[in-house]
């Protein structure tokens, strides 16, 4: 029988979405207490998802990207019933 590990059995479960929350996670324990840790984190996800907006999908895949952010400012309550489609059953990572 083969050995199965705790963190990959539990990564395998995970949404898309929760695999990115996990890896923020751990962006901001590799800064410490570092000022603006959670910024820095974040920061460093936006610029390789943008990076992958524009290889991937050009104009189109920025216009996505501008599609997003115009949610996250204009209509929040629907960006968060976006992010919250994109978790498991049962998640209940970062809710309020």
């Amino acid at each position: 029988m083969p050995i199965v590990h705790y963190k990959s059995l539990k990564a395998s479960l995970m949404t898309p979405l929760e695999k990115a929350e996990a890896l923020y996670d751990e962006l901001v324990a590799h800064y410490g207490e570092g000022e603006d840790r959670e910024i820095r984190a974040a920061a460093k996800l936006l610029l390789v998802a943008l990076a992958k907006f524009k290889q991937h999908g050009g104009p189109r895949g920025i216009a996505l990207a501008d599609e997003y952010l115009d949610l996250l400012k204009h209509d929040p309550d629907k960006f968060e019933r976006i992010m919250h489609g994109n978790r498991s059953e049962g998640s209940g990572h970062w809710l309020a």
